[in-house]
């Protein structure tokens, strides 16, 4: 039989074994606790498996591993197997990867630790680093299937091509040549196109800290599996909210740059060719020096020498050394469409408090309507009304989940758009664009600083985590898509029942509005990480990251707050 002629049950059914064959005999599980007996599998579920030394190193940040390893003292190989035995037990907890390419990676830091013994320096600045992929990245030896069942045993659909598990996507190329070893590939939702991470392959990635909710998407894999300790520091992609969702929901920092920044030339896509609103890699990890070190060294690489579209903007340490010693940061609440639940109200509150406390200028940040914003973003996501999905979905049969059907269709895609309407959203697009760009110059009046706003912080998403099936509104991240700005996600507290009650004198703006306040229980997002995003101009990623140190850093002297408990 042909892959089409094979149920698509029976692909997906093979594709799971095969991943579950992956763990080594000796990191399987003999039973893995249900949700109902234990949501948080974040302390003893993970920990009892590792020995006081893998603990040590998984639990040491990106930044602090790369002092250890590029100086000696810690060997790449043990670092490479105490992270692949990590995410070999975050896979069984909270089934968060599609790849474990664990002996080829061991195999990588074997051949750097001989280079470090021979040369005594290291290949680069992330010599040693595992680093951990979302599976829209090629990478060698490796399959890539992005969650569709029609793409397994292929390259991105098609057979034959000559670049099956041979092909790498530009930044895998970089990440390699500065000594970071590769290891595993995480989950995404089918199509990408939604806030959760669900596929018909694996099923459901659920968040460590609660299972109960979502770990987040399009990302959602890599939130769930740094969320665990599982990985250092991972790559995503952002088209809609898809790096700073997981990231927030899993008490992680992840940045969403401007396109070009980073190279994206190579990666596997969905609705690939759409150009309005374009997706972007970025890094994901536990602190703010991480996500620098990563960037600041694939810049290093000059990708635009290799990615046609990638700006040739070096690191800039001038733009980060511009921090004196009082910012103005713009403050939006809510964005007119649907309140936030009252625990990420607290984490604003608890940003504002910190930052006051701090010497810095607060003020309301009340740009052009943001619901105009997204408006124009959803439409570009349709553009082809899901011929490019639905493509995907017929080559084994599989249907399309419900968290897409409503915008690409169910069994056939919807209406494609016309070139005519195309153009007239990127006209509204571009307009809109040009009155928000004034909006933020004509702060300078309202800052306290005499200049505009350093940067806005914001929610990232109406409630601390989804649940399951019910990511119903995506407003506060795709709206920083349509205006290309660089955002970054910031862990700030975790919901506490007792505090963050429901607000009974709540009144909805709107049926989505009253829908989304009546998701909120505070028993079942009893110790969810809470996070909010801190918002810049296009291209200032040096300056957002150096702002983004210095509100964690606020928080955890604030008196009025306590930073996630990572």
């Amino acid at each position: 039989m042909t892959a089409r002629e094979t149920p698509w049950q029976d692909i997906a059914e093979a594709k799971r074994k095969a991943i579950s064959d992956s763990i080594p005999k000796e990191w399987r599980l003999a039973s893995v606790p249900s949700i109902e007996e234990q949501r948080d599998v974040t302390e003893s579920s993970v920990k009892t498996h590792l020995s006081r030394r893998e603990i040590q190193i998984t639990e040491t940040d990106a930044s602090g591993i790369v002092q250890k390893t590029t100086n000696g003292e810690w060997k790449v190989v043990e670092v490479t197997k105490a992270f692949c035995h990590r995410a070999a037990l975050a896979q069984q907890l909270v089934n968060c990867l599609h790849e474990m390419f664990f002996d080829a990676a061991v195999s990588d830091a074997t051949r750097l630790d001989e280079y470090y013994a021979s040369n005594k320096k290291p290949i680069g600045p992330l010599h040693g680093l595992p680093i951990s992929l979302k599976d829209q990245f090629h990478v060698k030896g490796v399959e890539t299937s992005m969650a569709y069942v029609g793409w397994i045993g292929t390259f991105e659909g098609k057979k034959g091509t000559g670049q099956e598990k041979l092909f790498e996507s530009e930044l895998v190329k970089e990440l390699r040549a500065l000594g970071a070893v590769l290891y595993c590939k995480t989950s995404v939702p089918q199509s990408l196109m939604f806030g959760e991470t669900v596929n018909n392959i694996i099923g459901t990635t659920t968040n460590p800290k609660n299972r109960e909710l979502s770990s987040g998407g399009s990302s959602g894999g890599e939130g769930a599996l740094m969320g665990l300790y599982g990985s250092p520091l991972g790559f995503g992609t952002d088209i809609g909210g898809s790096i700073r969702i997981p990231a927030s929901f899993n008490g992680l920092y992840g940045i969403r740059p401007s396109f070009g920044r980073l190279p994206y030339d190579g990666m596997a896509n969905s609705i690939d060719g759409q150009t309005s609103v374009l997706s972007v890699n970025g890094p994901i990890s536990h602190s703010p020096v991480s996500l620098k070190l990563a960037f600041k060294a694939l810049l290093s690489q000059q990708p635009w020498l290799r990615d046609p579209l990638c700006l040739e903007l070096p690191w800039r340490d001038e733009q980060a050394a511009k921090v004196s010693e009082q910012f103005a940061f713009g403050v939006l609440k809510f964005d007119g469409t649907v309140t936030p639940h009252p625990p990420v109200r607290r984490a604003i509150d608890t940003v504002v408090k910190a930052l006051e406390q701090q010497g810095h200028q607060i003020f309301e940040w009340r740009p052009p309507a943001h619901s105009r914003g997204t408006s124009l973003c959803g439409k570009a996501y349709v553009y082809d009304g899901g011929h490019d999905i639905h493509k995907n979905l017929r080559l084994s049969g599989e249907p399309a989940l419900p968290q897409i059907v409503g915008s690409y269709g169910k069994d056939e895609p919807n209406k494609q758009a016309d070139a005519t309407a195309i153009a007239a959203n990127n006209v509204a697009k571009r307009s809109f664009q040009k009155e928000y760009l004034d909006y933020w110059n004509s702060t300078s009046t309202q800052s306290g600083t005499g200049q505009p706003a350093d940067a806005f912080i914001m929610p990232i998403a109406p409630f601390a985590a989804a649940r399951h099936g019910r990511y119903r509104y995506y407003g506060y991240t795709t709206i920083i898509n349509t205006l290309d700005y660089t955002a970054c996600a910031i862990p700030v507290t975790n919901i506490d029942k007792n505090i963050d009650r429901i607000d009974e004198n709540f009144q909805p703006l709107s049926d989505l509005d009253k829908q989304v306040h009546e998701d909120y229980d505070p028993e079942i997002y009893d110790g969810a990480h809470v996070g909010v995003q801190l918002v810049g101009r296009r291209f200032q990623e040096e300056k957002v990251l150096a702002l983004t140190e210095l509100i964690g850093n606020a928080l955890k002297t604030s008196e009025d707050g306590e930073q996630a408990k990572l």
